[in-house]
């Protein structure tokens, strides 16, 4: 995500706007969650960002934090991404199998995952055209836009609904 995703833009005639970025090798790697409380009907959004790849321990890291914010039991829908079928992520979620029920996504369906959604619109709805100075102020635009759309269910409901999961 530090190179930019270019979007049109308006410009006045004849002063086409110029974006100038460089090919960066540091990283920002978030991982999120959206919860459904299904009795309530409130949504929410869940993240956690760091500056390396996330490996098996994040995730259960991840797991654990959304386990303290979510104290009943729940449903797990997840893609099928390698570290989510690591044999540590496996190992923490066979020990809390009474807590959390996993449900796969059929392979290579993004579109069926309302978690990509949040990251479609994060990249083309609130950076788009966004040239970050360092992995900070990425950090810091990223948060924001993931703040943004947790103070926003409709927003939420709508990730769902795009991804055709009934709530």
């Amino acid at each position: 995500m530090l190179q930019p995703v270019v979007r049109r833009t308006w410009a006045p005639r004849g002063q086409t706007p110029v974006q100038h970025s460089w090919d960066r090798h540091d990283r920002l790697s978030v991982i999120t969650a959206l919860a459904l409380a299904p009795r309530r009907r409130r949504l929410g959004l869940y993240w956690h960002g760091q500056r390396q790849n996330i490996h098996g321990e994040h995730v259960v890291a991840f797991l654990k934090r959304l386990r303290r914010a979510i104290r009943r039991r729940w449903v797990l829908i997840w893609d099928r991404w390698s570290v989510h079928r690591s044999k540590l992520v496996r190992k923490y979620l066979e020990e809390q199998a009474d807590r959390i029920h996993v449900e796969w996504l059929p392979a290579y369906a993004p579109e069926l995952n309302p978690s990509e959604q949040v990251w479609n619109h994060a990249k083309y709805s609130d950076l788009p055209n966004f040239i970050p100075h360092d992995c900070d102020h990425l950090c810091q635009e990223v948060d924001a836009s993931l703040a943004h759309q947790r103070r926003q269910p409709h927003l939420l409901g709508s990730f769902f609904k795009t991804a055709e999961l009934k709530l």
